[in-house]
């Protein structure tokens, strides 16, 4: 029996994944694995028994990612799950950039009791006229779940699409339509753009990327959307290009102190995942991974740790290990597992940067004391025996 404990609401769409081997602990202190949304987790402890966190959406910015390593707890993430819910609003967000349509309902609510308010609205409507996206140029920087379907819809909607990704995957390269531009160099993509859009997640190399350098190189009027991360632009550099009217409109996702209430930008309260069918999507497929996890020791979509499966667990039983990547480890272990008649049926090693993941099927019973053998091995974080 597993206890799951969930920091924020999650769908009960989710939720209905976890079978009656399942049942949900109000204290997080005797959970398995929580379940997490938008809450705050770097303050919190973490007890023993906790395996795994599951982030249900993609931005795991509210999670200790490097404590939870080093305590052998698995972070996931549902990356994809919400990425219809984001490619429409980045359409939504080129229509209200392209199309002064706020502004519009704005003033037509002001007219609310003018009784000759039809005869007002054909004199003043030409104030709020704007113009069509299709034919105009769309730049995507980050051709991932969300880039991928925002360029593809782009297409269909008339524009000429230039993509940006020196890491683009085999996966997305295939479901990327054979019409987008592959630019070389992101310079290439500010220069020729009139809409740029950027979905790559915040990282050193990526943080305070759109600045008062990358704004030189674009045109004149470029629209600039950022639905994926405030970090990814200079909050004062696109005030002042707002200003100064070098960029005729900022559409984010991420009110901020500094870029609310400027003219020229359409600053959203973080609706991008925020639809039913995402919030379903991403706990559905948080609970999928808890479920795989837990129950055959399979890693898929972690942050922290390598993604390994070895598919569902057989008859025997299977070993877990979550531990550092030094030299010796796998020797170590195998030496343990002789010592003790122990045949391996099956073994795969991943790792990541500094973490790495063992799995054994072995085709015996395992004495009681092979846990505590194995987490005595110096760089060894956790155990599991399945």
């Amino acid at each position: 029996m597993f206890k799951y404990h969930c920091l924020n609401p999650i769908s009960p769409v989710g939720l209905g994944q976890l079978d009656e081997n399942y049942v949900n602990t109000d204290q997080a202190e005797d959970a398995d694995v929580i379940l997490v949304r938008s809450a705050k987790m770097h303050e919190m402890e973490f007890a023993p028994g906790l395996k795994a966190i599951a982030r249900a959406g993609a931005g795991v910015n509210n999670i200790p990612l490097d404590r939870c390593a080093e305590q052998g707890i698995v972070v996931f993430n549902t990356p994809g799950a919400n990425a219809n819910g984001v490619k429409e609003l980045v359409i939504a967000g080129m229509l209200l950039a392209a199309r002064d349509i706020i502004g519009g309902i704005n003033w037509v609510q002001e007219y609310e009791e003018d009784g000759d308010i039809a005869k007002i609205t054909e004199k003043k409507k030409k104030a709020f006229a704007g113009t069509e996206i299709s034919g105009k140029k769309l730049g995507v920087i980050g051709l991932g779940a969300i880039g991928v379907l925002v360029a593809n819809a782009a297409t269909h909607l008339g524009m000429e699409v230039y993509g940006y990704d020196p890491y683009v995957s085999v996966d997305s390269a295939w479901r990327l339509s054979r019409n987008i531009h592959h630019a070389k160099t992101v310079d290439e993509l500010y220069k020729e753009c009139d809409y740029i859009t950027i979905h790559v997640p915040a990282t050193e190399d990526t943080k305070g990327m759109i600045d008062k350098n990358a704004i030189s190189l674009m045109k004149q009027g470029v629209v600039i959307l950022n639905l994926s991360r405030d970090a990814l632009v200079n909050q004062e550099d696109i005030v002042d290009a707002l200003v100064s009217g070098k960029v005729h409109c900022y559409v984010t996702d991420f009110p901020t102190k500094e870029i609310v209430g400027v003219k020229g930008a359409i600053v959203i309260p973080h609706l991008g995942a925020s639809t039913e069918e995402s919030e379903d999507n991403c706990a559905k497929m948080a609970a999928e991974e808890i479920r795989d996890f837990l129950e055959n020791g399979n890693i898929t979509h972690s942050v922290n740790f390598p993604d390994c499966d070895m598919g569902p667990k057989g008859e025997g039983p299977r070993i877990t290990i979550l531990h550092k990547n030094i030299p010796n480890m796998l020797g170590q272990f195998t030496t343990i597992l002789a010592d003790k008649g122990i045949n391996i049926s099956l073994m795969t090693n991943k790792s990541r940067k500094e973490y790495a993941y063992t799995m054994i099927d072995v085709d015996a019973e395992v004495p009681a004391d092979l846990k505590e053998k194995l987490e005595g091995v110096d760089g060894v974080l956790k155990v599991r025996i399945l």
